[in-house]
C-alpha cells in the first residue's frame, strides 16, 4: 500500500518578531476557573512581551468594562498604547 505524501505549507514564512524594548508590545490573557463550591472566576493578565513582567492582574467573577479600565490605567502609566 502506498503512503500519502505529507502536505507542506506553500510560500515562505515570516520570522517571529521579538520586541527589543520595554513597553513595545503587551499581551492580554484571559483565564477562567472554578472554585470548589462551583463559583467561576476570571483573571485578566497583562504581560510585557520583552521583560515578561506581569503589568496587571485583574481577578473577578465577571470582568466588565469597568474592571478592564485598569488595563487602560496601566497603559497611561507606561506612556503609550502597547496593546
Amino acid at each position: 500500500m502506498r503512503r500519502r505524501s505529507r502536505k507542506r505549507a506553500l510560500g515562505t514564512r515570516r520570522p517571529i518578531l521579538v520586541p527589543d524594548k520595554v513597553n513595545r508590545r503587551w499581551s492580554l490573557d484571559f483565564v477562567s476557573d472554578a472554585l470548589s463550591d462551583g463559583l467561576r472566576f476570571r483573571v485578566l493578565c497583562v504581560v510585557d512581551d520583552c521583560t515578561r513582567e506581569a503589568l496587571a492582574t485583574i481577578v473577578d467573577r465577571s470582568l466588565s468594562g469597568a474592571r478592564t479600565r485598569h488595563r487602560d490605567q496601566a497603559t497611561q502609566q507606561a506612556g503609550n498604547d502597547c496593546l
